[in-house]
């Protein structure tokens, strides 16, 4: 199973996609706002590949973003109701993660009963603040020191977007 768009291939991660993912989840400018550290080795990206394909669902709800055959992301709803989203640093400001999320969230609402979905952010990642703002996601809520990666607190700011009325 797999959504498409006019440049990204939407679809479930397999074994290949490994370098790609190390390339992203090592780099520490995409994991500023994420919930762990950069991964130091390719064995830290296989474990969480490993874990990532054990709890593919059907249907799928969280997508590995492809582009010219390769890995680029990670989009989708991964626990309950919440959404997020990771991109490789070079494929920034492209527009890339908002034609992602225009093909997923109406998806999500498709193949799930969940009244809204939620986003946990950083502020102070206010390009993806400002992504899901534009996807029509609004602030619910903020709170302080919420994540300590390496002894580093961060906080969040939360967004939901409810279900469209049919």
């Amino acid at each position: 199973m797999a959504l498409r768009t006019e440049r990204l291939i939407l679809r479930a991660p397999q074994q290949s996609d490994l370098e790609d993912l190390y390339a992203i989840y090592s780099d520490p400018r995409v994991m500023t706002y994420w919930s762990t550290p950069p991964h130091e080795s390719l064995d830290i990206t296989k474990e969480h590949l490993d874990r990532m394909i054990a709890s593919i669902a059907d249907p799928l709800t969280y997508f590995v973003v492809e582009m010219d055959g390769c890995a680029i992301g990670n989009a989708g709803m991964y626990k309950g109701d919440e959404v997020g989203f990771l991109l490789r640093a070079d494929y920034w400001r492209r527009g890339i993660m908002t034609e992602a999320m225009r093909a997923i969230i109406p998806y999500l609402f498709k193949v799930s009963d969940h009244a809204q979905l939620t986003a946990d952010a950083d502020p102070l990642n206010t390009a993806s603040v400002e992504l899901l703002k534009s996807l029509g996601f609004h602030e619910t809520g903020r709170a302080k020191n919420t994540f300590c990666i390496n002894g580093v607190w961060s906080d969040s700011v939360y967004l939901t977007l409810l279900r469209p009325e049919t």
